[in-house]
Order: C-alpha cells, then sequence, then structure tokens
C-alpha cells in the first residue's frame, strides 16, 4: 500500500490503539484562530514578538533555566547546542548512548556538515551510566543523554544513576545536553518537579509535536549567553523562519491540558501492560513500563506483522500499531506503543478485543 492508502485505511477504523488523536487541518486550524481571537495574539517577526518571547521564557522557567528559544526542528536544535558546547569546552567530541537519534534518524548531519565527532558509550540495549562514561579516556566536549531512551522502550536511568552522571560532568568540566524530545513523557515517569530533573544539565532541547501536538517545532533552554549564540547559528543554518507565531499557538494552546494528561497516560500504560500479559505470544521492553511508552515485540517478522495489522484494520476497524521494525531475530518484530488520549479513551474491553484478533494471527 502506498502511504496515501494507509493513511485512509487508518482514518476508516474506530478504534486506534496508542497515541495522541490525530485532527484534520480545518479543525485544528480552526482551534487555532479562536484562541488566537480569545488572546489577542498577534504575529512575531523572525521570533520578536510579546507572544513567542512570552512563551519561550515560560518553558524556559518552567524548567529551570534563564532563556529559551523557539527552534523549527529539533535536529536543527541538537546540532547547533552540541557544536556551540564543543567549542565552549576546547573538545569536538561528543558521547552519546549507540541508540541517539543524531545517530540514527539524520543522516550524519553531524559528520557531513563538520560539526563534532561523536563517541558511543553504553550498551545499545539499556540505559548508559557513569561508569560507561568514565571508560571513555579522550577528553569529552559535551555529553548528550536522552530522557526517556525512545529506542530501547522509553527506558529511563535510575535516579542516582542520573545523578551520578550529572556530578561527573559538572566535575570534569563536560557540558551536559539533554535529547529532551519527550522529557514531558520522563517526568510522569519520574514522578519528579521539571526542575529537578533538569537540574544539572546546562542545556535541554524540547519537542512541540510529540507529548504535546503542537504542529512542529522545538525548544532549546541554556543561559542567556548560549541561547544568544544560539540564535546566531539558527539564522546561519536557515532556521531563522519570519513567523514562528503558528507553530507557538499549536502547542500553547494545549500545552496545560497535555501536561496534565500524562500521569494519567503512565497510569493507563502500566494498566495496558498487566493485560497483555495475558497473551504469552506478546511481549514487552522494557517489562516494567518507565513512562507512557513501551516497545511489544511479536513473533512475526517486520513484513508479516504489517500484514496483520492491514488484515484487522481491514476486517475490523481497528488500527494496531503504526510502524513495524525489524530485530535481530528473523522471526521476530516490534512495535512501538505510546499512550496518549486515544488509548485513555478506550476501555479494557476494546483493548482485550483488539490484542485477541493480534494474538490469533500468530
Amino acid at each position: 500500500m502506498t502511504e496515501a492508502e494507509l493513511n485512509q485505511l487508518r482514518k476508516q477504523c474506530h478504534t486506534l490503539l496508542g497515541g495522541h488523536r490525530q485532527h484534520d487541518p480545518a479543525a485544528e486550524f480552526a482551534a487555532m484562530s479562536a484562541y488566537c481571537a480569545t488572546h489577542q495574539i498577534e504575529h512575531d517577526t523572525y521570533g520578536e514578538g510579546e507572544f513567542v518571547q512570552t512563551f519561550e521564557q515560560k518553558i524556559a522557567t518552567l524548567l529551570g533555566f534563564e532563556a529559551g528559544v523557539f527552534c523549527i526542528t529539533g535536529t536543527m536544535t541538537q546540532t547547533l547546542a552540541l557544536r556551540l558546547a564543543c567549542a565552549e569546552r576546547g573538545s569536538s567530541l561528543v558521547a552519546l548512548h549507540p541508540t541517539a537519534h543524531i545517530l540514527k534518524h539524520e543522516n550524519s548531519n553531524y559528520q557531513l556538515l563538520d560539526h563534532f565527532k561523536v563517541q558511543q558509550c553504553g550498551d545499545p540495549y539499556r540505559t548508559w551510566n557513569c561508569a560507561d562514561l568514565q571508560a571513555v579516556k579522550d577528553k569529552i566536549g559535551c555529553v548528550l543523554y536522552e530522557l526517556p531512551m525512545r529506542e530501547i522502550g522509553g527506558q529511563l536511568p535510575s535516579w542516582d544513576e542520573l545523578d551520578a552522571i550529572k556530578n561527573y560532568c559538572r566535575e570534569q568540566n563536560i557540558h551536559l545536553h539533554m535529547d529532551g524530545a519527550r522529557l514531558w513523557e520522563a517526568q510522569a515517569g519520574y514522578g519528579r518537579p521539571f526542575t529537578e530533573i533538569t537540574h544539572g544539565f546546562d542545556t535541554i532541547y524540547v519537542s512541540f509535536y510529540k507529548g504535546i501536538g503542537g504542529l512542529g517545532g522545538a525548544m532549546l533552554l541554556g543561559t542567556k549567553e548560549f541561547v544568544a549564540k544560539a540564535k546566531v547559528w539558527m539564522h546561519r543554518q536557515g532556521g531563522s523562519v519570519f513567523r514562528r507565531t503558528p507553530y507557538v499557538v499549536a502547542a500553547a494552546m494545549q500545552f496545560e491540558q497535555r501536561l496534565a494528561d500524562l500521569p494519567a497516560c503512565f497510569s493507563r500504560t502500566r494498566e495496558l501492560v498487566e493485560l497483555i500479559k495475558n497473551f504469552p505470544k506478546l511481549k514487552i521492553n522494557p517489562a516494567t513500563p518507565q513512562c507512557n511508552m513501551f516497545h511489544l515485540y511479536l513473533p512475526v517478522s517486520r513484513e508479516r506483522a504489517i500484514e496483520i495489522r492491514n488484515q484487522i484494520a481491514q476486517q475490523h476497524g481497528i488500527w494496531l500499531f503504526n510502524r513495524a521494525a525489524t530485530t535481530a531475530l528473523a522471526d521476530q518484530s516490534y512495535v512501538e506503543w505510546t499512550v496518549g488520549d486515544q488509548m485513555l479513551a478506550l476501555t479494557d474491553t476494546q483493548v482485550l478485543a483488539a490484542l485477541t484478533l493480534l494474538h490469533a494471527a500468530f
């Protein structure tokens, strides 16, 4: 099936498992228009404007930083942040986990554009700790730590492990940067205030289209001086768009509600895991969820998993997952489940019915 055909099939389903509801452009733009009218929003000009700048300061204050700047993509945000961090610390080496987004999903931009060099740390199937970092004998300019780690099912390091890394980076004068694309979800997992989680990080990137459900965009948080430098580099890389208002409106109008829903999403995640335990052919990673996402392992190839998904969607109107990925075993695949408002609206009976159909297909 083409992507357009798959989207149409998905739209025809009455039950969707995982993620947040997808609104069509007309409904989304109407909601944005109403929000702008209610709050008398005026456009920014290259990021200069009361609404955008107030939102930047709001997020900075929430996360315990001096300043923030709205960026058009997370890919641009992180590469410029790591480049600046390395320049300040006198080393072009960035230490990161083997599953980091920069390594897996950005087409080697850091290398081909000569931003910095990388050193992989830790085991690809678990969170990495201070001992992994200490094993690197080269001078490190910056450490990138993702919270939670998406590619291993949303795992979080223990609080003590995270604290040890923070302390080590401070002692060694290493810039500590957080890939916080899903920081909002991590906060629910840790059950601690944002400022406790972010304390000890020099800079953080957060996303506004994943857990928040905006149109797109990200933000870089740090000191006023660091953010000022980042703005210059963002302009150099073509990221200083004329109007940021639409992206900020799409995030701001639902920001508080999305954050308020995350504890319930995490609680629902733990309930779902208990339901899945009734189906022995399905395996979960991590076995105990650490945020409102996990990986579900299936005893079939990726290709067969997609066939099963499409068949159940066509015959029963149930959409089980978006994508499937291969594993080291030829007869196994996994899918990612993020528990959002769609799953909150489903009863256990509906979930069990969907899981029964999936389990019976193996």
